[in-house]
Order: C-alpha cells, then structure tokens, then sequence
C-alpha cells in the first residue's frame, strides 16, 4: 500500500520524465537571475536570545486539505515581515498544496525577506526553475532522493547560489546530510510516511546534529511553549506553517514565537 510521499513523489517523478527542457538552457537562465537575499544568512542573524522564524505560506494540505480560503499570498507575505518573520517558506506544488510559482514570486515582491521554495525536488531542473522564480533557498529531501542525487542537487544549489534546505526524518538520514555537507538541515517532525506528528523527534535527532549545524525544526509547533522547548536542544530556527496561516493575527503569532525565549 502507497503512502503520501510515495503518491506525491511518484507524480513528481511522473513529470519530470515528460519534461524535455535542456538542463544546460535552464542553468544558463538561472544564472541570469538577480541575486539572492541570503537564507542562511538571515536565519544567522536572528539574535541568539530568539528564534529566527521561517513563516509558511500553505493553501491546502493532503492530509487537512483546504487550510485557508482565498488566501492571498502577498499579504500574508507582508504580515509575516512585520511581525519579524526572518524567512519565508513558500509551497508551489499545485496538485497535492494547492500552490504555484507565481504563489512564490508574489510573495517575494510584496516583502524583503528570503524565500524558500517548498516543493518535492526530484530533478535537477527542480532547481533551476526555483531560481527562475526567484527563490532563494530549495528544499532537499533526504527520503526522496539517493545519495548521488542529494550530492548533485546541492552541488547545482550552491552554483546558482541557492541555499539548500536538506529536510531529515530520522538517524539513516542525518549522516547522509553530514556526509553531503549540508549546510542547512531541517529535523520534520511529521512523517511524511503517514504525515502523523512526533514532537519528540526534533530533540532526539538533534543530538546528533553538530552544535555549529544551521539547525530547522519543522511541523507539529504550535505555541511559545513549543519554541522554548526547541530552542534548548539548540535550535535557532523552526519552519511552521497551519500555525500562524490559519491565524487571524498572523504577524503577532510570529512575534509570539521569535520572543518567546527572550523574556
């Protein structure tokens, strides 16, 4: 019996086969893309004593469908700035999250921050198209790719100046994150098998990150309480989407998570 992530990868990898334009084009159009805004850099600057909060923008989910209704993404993006959000994570699959790219740049434009391109990334033209639509950080997934293509996928990240996201389930998967050289590494706390929540996940994982790791907890945060907690077990930075989307005062809920360790 399938699960999500094999449906959603499946599909993926489906179009990717039917996609016939030249790699070499696709790098050459990246490269002509404006500079990046720097993910990792702003993730870094958040002060020490606080949370560096990358703020979803996430229309629907497989599991909850439709989260928010006519949600405007450049308004959302705007909330999220002014409640200190220091990134923002965007979904542009449109079948299975009910995003696009277009999703991504009007985000982008409505704000300064960087942009993460949530998505599946199974093909080396994943990425150049995230560049195209001027993201300027993609998402890895170490469960859905092998060795060779995490190596490849980050190698043509960092040669379009692209900060990559390297997103890790469970022990297996961190050391072929370290092995990699990921820069970045997101601990899920969902499993993207059944998309059930394990909030201990990201603090036993954690351990076996590096102390000087760009460390991301992502999914199942849902109040202050669950920052302090995060934040201990020394991470700097959480991803949360249905949390603060679903809000009605999207910009305090993320002010409410980047101070809550600073009183």
């Amino acid at each position: 019996m399938g699960t999500y992530l094999d449906e959603i990868l499946d599909f993926h990898r489906y179009e990717s086969r039917g996609d016939s334009r030249s790699l070499d084009t696709l790098v050459e159009k990246a490269g002509e893309v404006e500079p990046t805004r720097g993910f990792k850099k702003a993730l870094m600057e958040s002060p020490a004593n606080e949370m560096a909060v990358i703020a979803e923008i996430k229309k629907r989910s497989p599991s909850l469908g439709e989260l928010v209704s006519n949600l405007i993404p450049s308004s959302v993006s705007q909330e999220y700035e002014e409640g200190g959000a220091s990134a923002l994570s965007v979904l542009t699959d449109a079948k299975y999250f009910g995003g696009s790219s277009i999703d991504l740049r009007e985000a982008r434009a409505a704000c300064n921050l960087p942009v993460l391109r949530k998505d599946f990334t199974v093909d080396l033209r994943d990425i150049c198209d995230a560049r195209i639509m001027e993201a300027d950080a993609v998402l890895l997934i170490a469960a859905a790719l092998d060795d060779y293509e995490l190596k490849d996928f980050i190698a043509l990240s960092r040669e379009l100046g692209l900060d990559a996201l390297v997103e890790v389930h469970d022990e297996t998967e961190v050391e072929r994150a370290l092995m990699v050289e990921a820069q970045i590494i997101g601990v899920n706390q969902r499993d993207l098998q059944t998309f059930q929540v394990d909030t201990d996940r990201a603090l036993r994982i954690g351990e076996l990150l590096p102390s000087e790791m760009t460390k991301v907890a992502e999914s199942g945060i849902h109040s202050p309480d669950d920052i302090a907690v995060l934040h201990n077990a020394g991470y700097r930075a959480v991803l949360v989407g249905e949390y603060l989307v679903q809000s009605e005062n999207r910009g305090e809920r993320v002010a409410g998570l980047r101070t809550a360790t600073s009183t």
